[in-house]
């Protein structure tokens, strides 16, 4: 049985993640997104609100289920017997900065890294970027899910 794991803070979800969580599940038999929290940063969601919307949205898939985890990702590579930590890839820059953790991974513990080129039309997403637009009145209705949008009025007051 494969296992792997797909990381990230998802802070907010969008759908170049979901492109990637539903293009993940086709190829391994059991995928844990891992939201992966940083004890240091102050999330537009909390921890269980992102899980709760990422659950939303990955319900129909067979085989995937939705974690949190503070730490090292290898240390819940390990706990969880995870053969693989899938990484959505939008350009070089994402693929520089992913490489050598990659490889850092796979020196500590084994686990190999696969990575998934996002679909064009998600090429240029980044939950940073829909923060920003979203926070100075921008629409980014066609960027997250329906109910990551709800989510995001649900904050603003809108």
């Amino acid at each position: 049985m494969s296992k792997a794991c797909c990381p990230g803070s998802f802070d907010p979800m969008t759908q170049g993640h979901l492109d990637i969580f539903r293009r993940a599940a086709r190829l391994f038999d059991e995928l844990i997104i891992t939201v992966v929290v940083n004890p240091n940063k102050q999330g537009m969601f909390t921890t269980d609100e992102r899980i709760a919307l990422i659950e939303e949205n990955v319900a129909d898939l067979p085989g995937v289920t939705v974690e949190q985890w503070t730490g090292l990702l290898v240390d819940y590579a390990r706990e969880r017997d995870v053969a693989c930590i899938v990484k959505g890839l939008r350009n070089s820059t994402d693929f520089d900065y992913e490489l050598p953790m990659a490889g850092m991974n796979q020196h500590l513990t084994g686990v190999e890294t696969a990575f998934l080129t996002t679909s064009p039309q998600y090429s240029y997403v980044s939950s940073s970027l829909v923060k920003e637009v979203f926070k100075l009145g921008g629409d980014v209705s066609a960027l997250v899910p329906a109910n990551v949008q709800a989510a995001l009025d649900a904050k603003a007051g809108r």
